[in-house]
């Protein structure tokens, strides 16, 4: 091979060196972009630093006012009524006249019971005289044991008769008394449906008038029977406490105005039963009514008092998400900056919190920003954006 032939082999095998080196450095560069685009950055999520606290648990429940006390009044004996001696809507005290029935039967009545008295008396004078006669005959042989124990059994029918003419005195007084209608408690006086000169019937079925005892007055809500058995539940496991049933406050809203009133009520009791067409239990408050503002049937929003959650978190909504089972979780940031799960025990909602009994401890930072972008196990880039704090009072705004 010539020397010529040598040169241009020396120069392609060079070049073909040249070319591989390079390719060699292309693919590595490759390479190592590949894995990068395979490793996303950390998402950067929102948490908040979880502190235990003292949580004032308050149930918000739908209600209406009931009247404490309701009477209506009707007549108890026939006639016409001759006076009405009350204003129509206003204020009257128990025992108060209201209403004047025709009295002259009533005292004709009375008149004619106490002279049969009298006459039943004095027949009663004379039996009681004839058998002291006959015993004292008797003694003597001067009269027999018969005529004696005739006017024994005379005397007796005597003291019968005045017994009866003496109930016959006291029915018709009570009668004369009836012709006065009174109210029977004291309260506000409705709309009077019969006038003066109207005859009434002591077997009438509609009312002369109503009263309404408005201070104090009743508000019963309405409770979920589930939502009871598990506040039971966890009372008697020591989950909440602070709970005594002689002393638990209500507040109200008025539906009508959004205020919340001023006074607060004590519940009074709940019933035995649960409504079987609304699965609810009903709980009855009572409220003072000084100003009568509450009236009978009006809707208003109870705020109940359920008890009192020692060491429990506020969790915001947002952070919370539930399982096809129903059981919640959130998530957290652990070691590394790395996302864990945390399965929630939630006793209620309280505001546009949870309120957590188990599940989380102090310190834990809950992730309530970004949570669409993360998994479990993935790394994740804290961001702070506050500490959880305890919701306000329900019943404002």
């Amino acid at each position: 091979m010539s020397i010529r032939n040598w040169k241009i082999l020396a120069t392609f095998s060079a070049t073909l060196l040249l070319v591989s080196a390079c390719g060699d450095g292309s693919e590595g560069q490759n390479g190592q972009a590949s894995a990068q685009a395979q490793t996303p950055p950390a998402a950067q999520v929102g948490f908040v630093s979880l502190q235990p606290e003292s949580i004032d648990l308050v149930a918000e429940m739908p209600g209406r006012t009931v009247a404490y006390r309701k009477a209506d009044v009707r007549p108890q004996v026939d006639g016409i009524i001759n006076e009405r001696n009350f204003r129509e809507g206003g204020f009257v005290e128990a025992g108060q006249q209201l209403y004047l029935i025709d009295q002259d039967r009533y005292l004709a009545n009375l008149a004619a019971a106490q002279a049969e008295l009298a006459r039943q008396q004095a027949n009663l004078s004379l039996a009681t005289k004839t058998r002291a006669r006959y015993e004292k005959l008797l003694k003597s042989s001067a009269a027999s044991e018969q005529r004696y124990d005739d006017a024994v059994a005379a005397e007796a029918q005597g003291r019968a008769a005045v017994a009866a003419a003496r109930a016959n005195v006291d029915r018709a007084r009570i009668d004369l008394d009836y012709t006065k209608v009174t109210a029977p408690i004291s309260g506000q006086i409705g709309a009077s449906s019969y006038t003066e000169g109207a005859l009434v019937t002591a077997s009438q079925s509609s009312a002369l008038a109503t009263i309404t005892q408005l201070d104090p007055i009743y508000v019963d809500v309405t409770q979920a029977g589930g939502k009871l058995l598990r506040i039971k539940d966890a009372i008697a496991s020591g989950r909440i406490t602070g709970l005594d049933d002689h002393e638990i406050d209500v507040r109200l809203i008025l539906d009508a105005s959004g205020q919340e009133y001023a006074h607060t009520g004590k519940l009074q009791f709940s019933e035995v039963t649960v409504n079987e067409t609304t699965g609810t239990v009903r709980l009855r408050a009572v409220f003072p009514n000084p100003d009568k503002v509450l009236l009978p049937g009006m809707f208003v929003r109870g705020f109940v008092e359920q008890g009192r959650v020692e060491s429990g978190f506020l969790v915001p909504h947002r952070a919370v998400m539930r399982r096809p089972d129903g059981s919640a979780y959130a998530y957290v940031i652990g070691e590394g900056d790395k996302v864990a799960t945390a399965d929630l025990q939630i006793e209620q909602s309280l505001g546009a919190n949870w309120v957590v009994t188990a599940g989380l401890k102090a310190g834990d930072r809950l992730i309530v920003d970004g949570l669409q972008r993360i998994a479990p196990g993935a790394p994740v880039t804290p961001l702070d954006v506050g500490v959880a704090t305890k919701t306000p009072n329900p019943t404002a705004g």
